[in-house]
């Protein structure tokens, strides 16, 4: 079975590329030239959404040398605590809607230092798993479109990473605590 899946994955993306290829010459399609139209466009919508991502990267930096996120996991730790969530994982619920390489190297320090195995380990990484980049997603689409107003969807993108947190939260205490 597991050679099956490796020889499936191998020529997965391969076998794609040709049935595509083979479709456009059946209907006739420059290929070369929807393919050279469409990089443009790509490159067009990077180009877009550059200017986005860099305010967001600089927010970022802000955020994590200022100390704000320090003083927010101690602001906080008494709530979480009460609810059971560790202060060890706190950080990364906090850094995850924010930055996926950020989030990602708390994981690895988390998982380092308890062990993946732990409660902190499996909390941390269903919490990794139960979230996403909200900041990054949403600046990337709302720039990608030119969507000015993102107050509401902001809003309910971060309660949904707080959702997904608790919810992590719920799921390791109930089948691993």
């Amino acid at each position: 079975m597991s050679l099956a899946i490796q020889g499936l994955s191998r020529w997965a993306i391969p076998m794609l590329l040709l049935g595509i290829t083979t479709l456009g010459l059946s209907k006739r399609v420059s290929i070369y030239e929807s393919f050279v139209e469409g990089a443009q466009e790509g490159w067009r919508s990077a180009v877009r959404i550059l200017p986005y991502l860099v305010g967001m990267l600089v927010a970022i930096q802000v955020f994590e040398q200022s100390g704000a996120l320090g003083q927010l996991i101690n602001f906080l730790s008494p709530v979480t605590q009460w609810l059971g969530f560790p202060r060890e994982v706190l950080p990364l619920a906090l850094m995850r809607p924010i930055s996926g390489s950020g989030s990602l190297a708390i994981l690895s320090q988390i998982l380092d230092t308890f062990g993946p195995d732990s409660f902190i380990g499996r909390l941390a990484s269903t919490v990794m798993g139960s979230s996403e980049t909200t900041l990054y997603v949403l600046t990337v689409y709302a720039g990608s479109v030119g969507l000015k107003r993102t107050r509401h969807t902001l809003a309910t993108s971060l309660l949904a990473d707080g959702a997904g947190a608790l919810g992590a939260l719920y799921i390791v205490l109930r089948y691993f605590g």
